[in-house]
This record gives C-alpha cells, sequence and structure tokens, in this order.
C-alpha cells in the first residue's frame, strides 16, 4: 500500500461536505431516538405485564438481526449504486472482533434485562447516563479523544445528575421490589452503562478499518447473531422457547396475541436502537455517538413518567434539566467550533482538519474513495449508497 493509500484510509471517512452525510447521519440518529424509545418502554412493559424471563428480555434486544439485511443487500442489488458485494472485505481480524463484540454486547443486554425488571424506566435510563464518564475515560484510553471544555463539561453535568438520582433512589422503589431487587437492579444497570461505554469505543476503533456503511451493517450483523447465540443458550438453560410459548399463554396478563406482539415489536425496536449506535459512532465519533444516546434517555424518562404513570419529583425534575443543559451545551460547543473551522478553511482554501470529532474536515471524500476501492463506481460508496 502506498504512503498517500495508508494516510487517507487514517484519515477520517466522513465529511460534512458530502451532500449525503448529513440525511444519513439524521436518519441514523432517527433510528437511535424511536430504537431507544420504544425497546425501553416495551421491556417495561413486558415486565410490567407479568413476563419473568430475563433471558427473554435479552434474546430479543439481538434477535431481529435478519432485518439488517435491508441496508446490506439494498444498495448493490436493487439501487446498483456500488459494485462491492454484501460481506466481500472481511478479514478473520474483523470477523473475530466482530463475534467478540457481539459476545460482549450479549452481556450487556443480559444485565439491561437485569436491571429494567427491577427499576422504574426513568430510574433506570437516568442510571444509563452514567455511561458517559466512563465513555470519556475509555475514549481517551482506546481512540486517543481529546478531552476539551465542550465535552468535558458535558460529561459532568450528565454524571452528576446520575450521582443526584443514586442520592435519592430510595424514594423511587417500587412496592412490589425488595432492597435486595432494587440494589441488584441498581448495580446491573451501572454494570450495563459501563460494558456499554467499553463498546463505543472498541467499535469506533474497528470501524477505522471500514470504509462503507454497508460494511458497518455487515459487521452489526455478525455482532448481533453472536449475541443471540449466547441468548439462546441461556434460554435454553432456562426453560428454552417452549417455556417462552407457555409464558404468553398462561402467565402474561394481557393475552397471547398482545405477548407476541411486544415480543416482535421489541425485536424491531431494538434493531433500529442498534443500527443508529452503530451509524452514529461510524459517521462521527463513539464519545459524540455516546453523548447523543445520553441525551435520548431525557425522552426516555419522560415516557416513563407518561405512559406508566412513574413519580417525577424535583430530583428527577433536576437530574433531567442537568442532562438536557449538558447535551445542549455540547451540541453548540460542536456548531461553533464547525463554524470556526468552515472559515478557517475558507481563508486557507480549505485542507483543514479536526481530530476531535469526525465531523470535521473538509477532504474530498470522492477522492478518498477512490483511492481506497478503485473498483468503486460510486462516488459516494463509503456510505454504501
Amino acid at each position: 500500500m502506498s504512503n498517500t493509500t495508508q494516510t487517507i484510509n487514517e484519515q477520517d471517512q466522513k465529511s460534512v461536505t458530502n451532500k449525503r452525510y448529513l440525511p444519513l447521519l439524521l436518519l441514523n440518529y432517527c433510528f437511535l431516538f424511536i430504537g431507544s424509545l420504544s425497546s425501553s418502554l416495551l421491556s417495561k412493559y413486558y415486565f410490567n405485564h407479568k413476563g419473568s424471563s430475563r433471558w427473554v428480555s435479552t434474546w430479543v434486544q439481538s434477535a431481529g438481526f435478519p432485518l439488517l439485511i435491508i441496508p446490506i443487500v439494498v444498495p448493490y442489488y436493487l439501487f446498483k449504486s456500488t459494485q462491492r458485494k454484501p460481506f466481500t472485505g472481511f478479514t478473520p481480524k474483523i470477523l473475530a472482533l466482530s463475534i467478540f463484540i457481539g459476545f460482549m454486547l450479549g452481556v450487556n443486554n443480559l444485565l439491561f434485562s437485569w436491571g429494567n425488571s427491577y427499576l422504574p424506566v426513568s430510574t433506570s435510563s437516568l442510571l444509563l447516563s452514567s455511561q458517559l464518564v466512563f465513555n470519556l475515560i475509555l475514549s481517551v484510553i482506546i481512540v486517543k479523544q481529546k478531552i476539551t471544555f465542550m465535552n468535558l463539561n458535558c460529561v459532568i453535568l450528565l454524571t452528576l445528575s446520575s450521582v443526584l438520582l443514586a442520592l435519592e433512589s430510595s424514594n423511587d422503589q417500587p412496592h412490589d421490589v425488595t432492597k435486595t431487587k432494587y440494589f441488584i437492579g441498581y448495580l446491573a444497570t451501572i454494570g450495563a452503562g459501563l460494558l456499554f461505554a467499553l463498546y463505543l469505543p472498541i467499535i469506533e476503533m474497528v470501524y477505522k478499518k471500514v470504509y462503507c456503511y454497508a460494511m458497518v451493517m455487515e459487521m452489526q450483523m455478525v455482532m448481533e447473531v453472536a449475541a443471540t447465540v449466547l441468548a439462546s443458550i441461556g434460554m435454553v438453560f432456562d426453560g428454552g422457547f417452549t417455556e417462552m410459548k407457555r409464558e404468553g399463554y398462561q402467565v402474561f396478563d394481557k393475552g397471547e396475541k398482545v405477548y407476541w406482539a411486544t415480543v416482535v415489536s421489541n425485536v424491531v425496536s431494538w434493531q433500529l436502537c442498534f443500527m443508529g449506535t452503530a451509524g452514529m459512532v461510524f459517521l462521527t465519533c463513539s464519545l459524540t455517538g455516546g453523548i447523543c444516546m445520553t441525551a435520548l434517555l431525557m425522552m426516555n424518562v419522560v415516557g416513563g413518567v407518561v405512559v406508566y404513570k412513574e413519580e417525577f419529583g424535583g430530583v428527577k425534575v433536576v437530574s433531567t434539566v442537568m442532562c438536557g443543559w449538558g447535551f445542549c451545551s455540547y451540541v453548540y460547543g460542536m456548531y461553533v467550533k464547525n463554524k470556526m473551522m468552515k472559515d478557517r478553511d475558507d481563508d486557507d482554501g480549505g485542507g483543514g482538519h479536526d481530530s476531535d470529532d469526525k465531523n470535521v474536515g473538509s477532504y474530498n471524500p470522492i477522492e478518498m474513495t477512490q483511492i481506497v476501492n478503485s473498483s468503486s463506481s460510486s462516488p459516494l460508496h463509503h456510505l454504501g449508497v
């Protein structure tokens, strides 16, 4: 590989100068928004109506991986927008990493299910925002993320909101949950946040070897398959899928039809959530993706209050406001920074690049793609469209 090609491969693979970058970014954020809110509410709905298997709740989070076939094959077979065949370009190392990350994601899904079975949606969502401080630390270590006042301020505000909630958590304990179970749910949710914080910079590091959005979805599918295998093994030891059928027929208090509708809806909503997560990390960076996901947790808090009539006292109000304040300050800081970079590039005639946020840059993504893969006939091949 020539030095020029290597340099281009090391550069960020996304750019605001690409006309299709922003629509794809917004689409992924919409997936993340819809998936995050609906999956949290539907997961709690399952437990609220006498669903009891945490393995079922874990399994539905990844079992929808066949849905990823759509963004993988449509660009090649239907739109003919790329000559790259699906699942080509996978190296044994990338495949092994995808499987390993998938198993890690499966454990994270189990911890989330465990916490969600004991905690109110609003409490669980605010606790999960604690993952952001872990995300910042791990991003600095793994992907050399630069610490700036913008991201540090956001992380501090979101972390303080979680600490504030933790100090008042005893007032939010459901009546049918013992202190021991509540404590287990609390620790499981914090563990899920920590593991997810590790997951984000790891996949960002892996995505540096990826130049195509479709390939990101392919890797995501491999991860989901591995997570599903782990959850399926757990389900077998927990009674298998026959127990799942019995639960829908005899245990779930809304009836069998509503049970299966809940399961299917969970499967779809979780896939939207994970698709949005992968897309956000690929198109921006793990820290930006983590901040966007944390900000969406505010909507989960509101959703829990509106749908399940959960208490929304002064502590949750302050915590939610702090989450919103931190996210808005980060978004505004990114806007100002991008504007300054564009103005500087206009004055200098282009060429500026900022390694802190991957969506800032003025290099030509078309030329980069043609050098990386000269067989591609689409100048937007790296977006898979």
